[in-house]
């Protein structure tokens, strides 16, 4: 079938179908729903050759990812969110991987000129990013999943990191805890400085210090979370709870945890962030374990939407969101022995 033979059936113009599958804002919401339902009861699905030669779109949005940075449980679970939601307006999305930040910035350069891509989802913003101007002068489209400049004149959107921290690490010092160990991201990553800053500052406005061999930055994997825990017991003075920055460095935690001869939730306590995976289930585990929830499949889902309305000619330049992250407490977290 079709876009004349489409149209013909659901008794609507070409023009009108081809504006409402591709997203313009002048064809009405009921309308544009309308005809996307017809179209999945009906079978119809759009060339898309002759769709990007009629719009001038590529149909697809890229994303750059550095090696031995991405394809965690957080970018799966963010790409599935992503994925489901572009696949409505059957919209692609064309990895790209690098080596290093340069390469990256190659890569961008390369997909702007290309035109194979309509935009970009930059992820993981650092301090002082020069990636976002880059894009810029591309006049590359993109949006940024996480915390970006609030007058940066780019859409972005990102969870409130240092509020999460700041709460989990004033729950564990209001029931006794005074070393807090943490494991976080990459020094300089935004969302890692932002973990920091919450945690330090949960500390400081109860007259205490957190020493900085108590901060460990690195990658969220199993390993790097075994080894920082390892390092934390062999001090002279070890942090009685430890807040792990992903589920996968909490994992290394137990591990180390359990290989010492200690038990969690009783010899030390354990907070970790994010527990919304299909595959890694806080509750399932032994001890249960406290988190701070904040689900990366949803952040997919709505920067998918964020993109849509960009692809639909909407300025959504100024639009910022922050969502607030949910305190989960279960059984790795108890008062210090000996409180």
């Amino acid at each position: 079938m079709n876009l004349k033979e489409f149209a013909k059936s659901i008794g609507m113009s070409q023009t009108t179908v081809s504006r409402a599958l591709s997203g313009y804002p002048e064809v009405k919401l009921e309308t544009r729903e309308k005809i996307l339902r017809l179209a999945q009861e009906l079978g119809y699905h759009p060339n898309r050759s002759a769709a990007g030669l009629a719009t001038g779109r590529a149909g697809a949005v890229g994303i750059v990812m550095r090696e031995g940075l991405g394809f965690d449980p957080n970018t799966t679970e963010f790409m599935a969110g992503l994925g489901s939601r572009l696949e409505t307006r059957q919209i692609d999305i064309l990895i790209t991987v690098v080596e290093d930040r340069q390469a990256e910035l190659a890569a961008y350069r390369r997909l702007a000129a290309s035109k194979r891509v309509d935009a970009v989802i930059l992820h993981t913003p650092t301090l002082d990013d020069e990636r976002m101007l880059f894009l810029k002068e591309l006049n590359m489209p993109f949006i940024v999943h996480g915390r970006g400049d609030e007058d940066g004149g780019y859409a972005w959107l990102d969870i409130d990191n240092l509020g999460a921290m700041y709460r989990a690490t004033g729950y564990l010092l209001d029931i006794g805890h005074k070393r807090i160990g943490l494991i976080n991201g990459a020094k300089g990553d935004v969302f890692a400085e932002h973990r920091e800053q919450g945690y330090r500052r949960a500390i400081k406005e109860r007259g205490l210090q957190a020493p900085d061999m108590l901060v460990v930055n690195g990658l969220f994997t199993d390993d790097a979370g075994y080894r920082a825990m390892q390092d934390f017991l062999a001090l002279s003075e070890p942090p009685t709870a430890v807040l792990a920055g992903s589920m996968m460095s909490a994992l290394g935690v137990m591990r180390a945890v359990r290989s010492a001869g200690l038990q969690l939730g009783r010899d030390i306590s354990l907070i970790a962030h994010d527990d919304v995976f299909n595959y890694i289930n806080a509750d399932n585990m032994v001890p249960t374990v406290s988190t701070t929830r904040s689900s990366m499949r949803e952040a997919g889902v709505r920067i998918g939407d964020i993109l849509l309305q960009m692809l639909a000619g909407r300025d959504v330049a100024n639009h910022h969101e922050i969502w607030p992250v949910e305190l989960v407490l279960r059984e790795s977290t108890c008062p210090p022995p000996n409180a």
